[in-house]
């Protein structure tokens, strides 16, 4: 036996022994193994690899979730208001506190003749900011509105799409769900397939948390002297007994945000509720800690979305720690943590579509999805025998190879099977054959005029660029619909791809190796 063909022996024996060895969990059943779970038994000595199962085969939950841009584009205004009010009173350019009106921010310039020099502050330093000519008020004052330029405002709302998803993504993540699907689509909208997930409330609430936390000073009437506003207090269960306010009056300001939280973990509190304990980053413990160094024995605002759950009085300087109390179960505290550690939302959510999918019609499409593969590959077989005699065996062994090399890939790469991906499968089977059916034509060309030897290689070197032309354009129509598509879609699109790929390394490399080992014994015929 030549040299080169014993590399290629070795090549394909070793493709086959991955494949099979990636395959191994699935065919013997071993669960998989959950985050920071040690291997036991068998397991330790087999990958930690599955073919997971999409939405459709599983059963989960399906929602669609809508970004509240306006209340995001309002938000980012009134941060860019504070911004120029102290920025206007370092050039000592008087204006009045910017005011929201919409998407617009509005406010007076108090101080006449200085109309020029205040437009330039705004183009240096506020340039995504667009405004008109302004109104000419009493006493030489002038009235500004400002909005986002429209570069401006499409890239924000990129911006916060992106972080959005993100934030989601971090969220699922750690509650633990097994191969969750999340994109964003082109109308601006987030797909969230959970499969596995039957608690549709709890996946609401984890997801659509905004969790947005803020520390802010409780109003001091001896040292208060800015814009204030009342927030709802919810407290604990001990605050109904000592007759807690409904509501408490807090300073506009915000002190301190959850940007900067390291961790958050669930503690036990009084009267049998749970608290959740935070820590800050480097940037957030000096923060605080100046925070409450600078107000010792006023009361601190622990805001949760807008309601206050705690105001505990500044004892002395902290820097590291605080906690939030409430009348948390410990379900309700582990959901807070987990979405406090992934982060806040820039902006509400709101769930526009919520579809559940039940077991019982998993396991149906999965019966009903195998059935249609295994009887289509039956036919495909039993046609490649009949007219192609022992080559149509060969070929049929292919496929089977071809099933494995598509499910070795799911596994390894983390795809998700879903149902319209049987139907890929079932789609690559029969284009498996048609490239066997290119190069075994083009073999029974070729041994008109020379040996059956001859006419394998001549074969399978003259019929492979038609193979991979064809092939090549499918592919890239599989990209388009993986790039473009949503969840099942994408699911067909990643087994066609892997198909089409292990069908082209069979048809055109395994097969000429077994024909070739097969013909180089002297005497034996070629049947095809």
């Amino acid at each position: 036996m030549k040299q080169g063909i014993l590399w290629r022996v070795a090549i394909v024996l070793l493709v086959l022994c991955a494949s099979a060895y990636v395959m191994l969990p699935d065919m013997l059943s071993v669960p998989r193994l959950k985050e920071g779970e040690q291997p036991q038994g068998l397991a330790r000595f087999l990958p930690n690899t599955r073919v997971n199962l999409g939405l459709d085969l599983l059963g989960g939950i399906h929602l669609t979730l809508g970004v509240d841009m306006e209340k995001a584009i309002e938000a980012n205004l009134s941060q860019v208001g504070q911004e120029l009010l102290a920025e206007a009173s370092r050039k000592g350019l008087l204006i009045t506190a910017p005011q929201l009106a919409g998407e617009r921010l509005e406010f007076v310039l108090t101080v006449p003749g200085k109309q020029e020099e205040f437009e330039e502050l705004l183009k240096q330093k506020f340039h995504s900011l667009a405004f008109e000519v302004p109104k000419t008020l009493a006493n030489g004052r002038l009235r500004y509105s400002l909005a986002l330029t429209e570069l401006e405002r499409q890239r924000f709302t990129d911006s916060t799409l992106d972080q959005a998803l993100s934030t989601i993504r971090n969220r699922i993540d750690q509650f633990g769900v097994a191969e969750p699907d999340v994109r964003k689509q082109q109308d601006g909208r987030i797909v969230v397939q959970l499969p596995g997930m039957d608690d549709s409330n709890r996946a609401i609430g984890i997801i659509g948390k905004t969790a947005h936390l803020e520390f802010r000073l409780v109003v001091d009437p001896a040292t208060t002297k800015g814009p204030t506003e009342q927030l709802p207090y919810v407290g604990s269960r001990g605050d109904e007994a000592k007759g807690a306010p409904r509501f408490i009056t807090v300073e506009k300001e915000v002190s301190l945000t959850g940007d900067h939280i390291e961790n958050a973990v669930v503690g036990s509190a009084q009267y049998g509720d749970y608290e959740v304990a935070i820590s800050f980053d480097r940037r957030g413990s000096e923060l605080f800690g100046r925070l409450t160094e600078a107000n010792l024995q006023r009361n601190l605002a622990i805001v949760l979305d807008g309601k206050v759950h705690s105001a505990p009085v500044i004892q002395a300087k902290l820097t590291d720690n605080a906690s939030i109390t409430g009348n948390f179960t410990l379900e309700e505290a582990t959901d807070l943590a987990l979405v406090l550690r992934a982060g806040s939302l820039p902006a509400p959510v709101k769930v526009l579509e919520e579809r559940s999918v039940g077991p019982s019609l998993g396991q149906e499409s999965i019966t009903q999805g195998v059935t249609a593969a295994l009887v289509g590959g039956a036919i495909v077989m039993l046609f490649m025998m009949v007219y192609y005699g022992f080559s149509g065996v060969i070929a049929n062994f292919m496929l089977l190879f071809d099933v494995l090399l598509i499910l070795a890939g799911m596994a390894l790469f983390g795809a998700t099977l879903t149902l319209p991906g049987i139907a890929g499968i079932v789609l690559t089977i029969g284009m498996a054959v048609d490239a066997n059916v290119l190069v075994f034509e083009r073999i029974r060309e070729e041994m008109r005029r020379m040996s059956p030897l001859e006419a394998i290689e001549a074969g399978f070197s003259r019929a492979t660029l038609a193979i991979v032309d064809s092939n090549l354009t499918t592919i890239i129509a599989a990209v388009i619909l993986y790039q473009f598509g949503t969840g099942p879609i994408r699911g067909f699109a990643v087994t066609l791809t892997l198909g089409i790929i292990a069908s082209m390394f069979t048809a055109i490399f395994v097969s000429r190796v077994i024909f070739t080992i097969w013909m180089r014994k002297p005497g034996r015929k070629l049947s095809i």
